[in-house]
């Protein structure tokens, strides 16, 4: 990886425990299950990128990458609490990335999913062979990060922890409204994160 995309894990790496600490100010001392929390995403993204063999299904791409996104922070939180030196972590995740094995999509995704409930952790080289997979390139997993952070971000200052949050509005779930925020933005502008949380702002409902 090129040395800007170093950076990128590195602020990825800034902003999850910026958002963790925000949840909980003592997050890493509380033996949070981030794992089952990754397994659970797992089901959610092959139901989104399709595995039934009775009935047509196609993949719905948007809302894959939405549930990569998520597996991603809760990965990272992780990798957070176990690493003993950022700097090691931030090289970590970068070869990680890059060394990946190749299956078919919903075999690369359950053997992630039993080495996550297996070993109660997180690897990058798995996780970037299901990137590859689905087409999702670093670029793309760093923007939709940043646009998935800024997500949860709105829904701690809208009530998320004490059951306020209305995560439905319009009919729409608001990871829906929040792919369509994004593909109206210019993902490269260094406001692209404020730009996001207003645009939600502007459309939650008072």
């Amino acid at each position: 990886m090129s040395q800007p995309q170093i950076s990128q894990i590195q602020t990825m790496l800034d902003l999850q425990n910026s958002m963790n600490t925000k949840v909980n100010a003592q997050w890493r001392k509380q033996n949070f299950a981030w794992y089952r929390a990754i397994w659970i995403e797992c089901a959610e993204l092959l139901d989104h990128y399709g595995w039934k063999w009775w009935k047509h299904q196609e993949m719905d791409r948007d809302q894959v990458m939405l549930e990569l996104i998520d597996i991603w922070h809760f990965g990272l939180s992780i990798l957070i609490v176990k690493a003993a030196d950022a700097e090691d972590l931030c090289r970590e995740l970068t070869l990680g990335l890059s060394d990946n094995v190749h299956l078919e999509f919903p075999e690369q995704l359950e053997a992630f999913t039993e080495e996550v409930l297996h070993t109660k952790s997180f690897d990058a080289r798995h996780f970037g062979s299901l990137m590859k997979c689905v087409g999702l390139e670093f670029e793309e997993l760093f923007s939709s990060y940043v646009g998935k952070n800024v997500l949860n971000m709105f829904r701690q200052d809208k009530g998320y922890k004490d059951g306020s949050y209305i995560k439905i509005w319009d009919g729409k779930d608001d990871n829906e409204w929040l792919v369509e925020v994004m593909q109206k933005l210019d993902l490269a502008a260094d406001d692209f994160a404020e730009s996001v949380y207003r645009a939600l702002d502007e459309s939650y409902p008072d």
